[in-house]
């Protein structure tokens, strides 16, 4: 399958907004820039859960956490680490595989169990266990089952393996290579001196000083860390952080480059989700706040298409709805892959395929998009956003155009309310034909346990 080649560098706590294809103009990012200005830019990408693990498992499996039953982060203590949580799913990778793909990670994992390699990969290099969170150290890594430490950046070490993986393949099968990042994750400190010097002097455009989110007390990151207290600084080193990748995915581009793969492959830049950097008051993402949020910043990823040959129509900036469901079924039609029958109906994306390559959608796309995060659920359309809170509360009605800061809670409105009934219509209409009522976010006994820090884990 020549051209099928597939590399997708699947970033931790990037938020859309920290790229200058995205508007922001104070990051140094050579090597993302390239790959947006000669590919297609997704204007309006978001993630179907605002946390780690199950926005890696909606992307992996094409589903709602509301259908593979993972609602917040897997903590690494006691049995929520070690078990297998997708073992009862068909992922992406198993499919490509059965159709004579290759099939290697490098990075992180965080979906159980990182030590023993997954069904659908032939190549394993994982981030294992109760690994130091800084972006400078020795850390413990599983290569195809077997722990190894190494010491050093741990963007520098995930390349390095994915890089190797490039060089040392034996076979002319196709490839998918998922390169799982994770140097925008907190703490924000301790990345390369000399790409924190580059921003530590500069006025920045995009550092925060507004109000502080009132829907919500801090919590975890957004209460614990520094950066609270020394917010500049955990700023620059989030630029410093995001640079670092910027590199790393170039060296990954010189690989395949010198190898003769560049214009056979297509390369994806995403982020399991978003994230704030002081972005209303709030240092981390959809667990920053209590009540869990949904603001923009958390949602909202990069989501970049590069593929030099001709399988793009590139130069482009899409302004459609996306997210990692329908980013799964892309990547499924891309590779000619096709689920198995007996679950192929329950998937809710879409593939949007046709808006890479110039060709006419079958249908025309979505106005609106949805999100939950355990009893959390949202709808948003490209005005208004609802958010809803089960079973009681707080709800919350945004207007993004007069209130892009999401301060004003209309929800308590009278002229909203019919608005507000017409959004909670599509939500329940949604959850209700892809949701398995087993593994939803609002069953009444609660989402499954993966940690204990989750509002339900009380």
């Amino acid at each position: 399958m020549p051209g099928k080649n597939i590399v997708v560098i699947f970033n931790d706590d990037h938020g859309q907004w920290a790229l200058p294809a995205y508007g922001n103009r104070d990051l140094h990012t050579p090597t993302l820039n390239y790959l947006a200005n000669t590919g297609v830019v997704m204007e309006n990408a978001f993630t179907p859960t605002p946390v780690c693990s199950p926005a890696r498992a909606c992307f992996l499996t094409g589903r709602l956490a509301s259908q593979h039953g993972l609602h917040d982060y897997i903590a690494n203590a006691e049995d929520f680490g070690t078990r297998r949580w997708l073992e009862n799913e068909v992922t992406l990778p198993e499919m490509l595989q059965r159709d004579g793909y290759e099939v290697a990670l490098s990075g992180k994992w965080h979906l159980g169990n990182d030590v023993i390699p997954h069904p659908g990969f032939d190549h394993w290099f994982a981030l294992n266990g109760d690994y130091p969170i800084t972006a400078k150290g020795t850390y413990q890594y599983s290569l195809n089952g077997e722990i190894k430490s190494l010491s050093g950046f741990k963007s520098q070490i995930i390349t390095d393996q994915a890089v190797g993986f490039l060089h040392n393949r034996k076979t002319d099968r196709p490839f998918f290579l998922f390169v799982g990042h994770t140097a925008t994750h907190s703490p924000w400190s301790d990345h390369p001196e000399r790409l924190v010097q580059h921003y530590r002097h500069r006025d920045l455009l995009d550092f925060q000083t507004g109000s502080a989110y009132p829907f919500g007390r801090q919590n975890l990151e957004s209460a614990e860390l520094m950066s609270r207290t020394e917010a500049r600084e955990g700023l620059v080193q989030y630029y410093a952080a995001v640079s670092s990748l910027d590199e790393a995915v170039g060296r990954l581009l010189d690989e395949l480059d010198a190898l003769g793969l560049i214009d056979e492959t297509l390369i994806v830049y995403t982020s399991d989700h978003g994230l704030c950097c002081g972005h209303h008051g709030i240092w981390g993402k959809g667990n920053g706040t209590m009540p869990l949020n949904m603001v923009e910043e958390s949602i909202r990823i990069p989501m970049i298409f590069h593929h030099p040959g001709e399988a793009l129509f590139s130069g482009q900036r899409r302004p459609e709805f996306v997210d990692h469901l329908d980013l799964f079924q892309t990547l499924m039609a891309f590779a000619g892959t096709k689920a198995p029958a007996e679950i192929s109906d329950t998937y809710p994306g879409k593939s949007f395929l046709p808006l890479l390559t110039n060709e006419l959608l079958p249908a025309p796309w979505r106005q609106v998009q949805f999100g939950e995060y355990g009893p959390v659920r949202m709808v948003r359309t490209p005005r208004y956003k609802l958010v809803k809170r089960y079973p009681d509360g707080p709800d919350e009605l945004f207007d993004l155009r007069d209130d892009p800061q999401e301060v004003i809670n209309l929800a308590a409105e009278p002229e909203h309310q019919s608005r507000i009934a017409q959004l909670s219509d599509q939500l329940t209409a949604f959850f209700e034909k892809h949701a398995d009522p087993k593994k939803s976010g609002i069953r009444p006994d609660g989402p499954e346990k993966t940690n204990f820090t989750s509002p339900w884990s009380a």
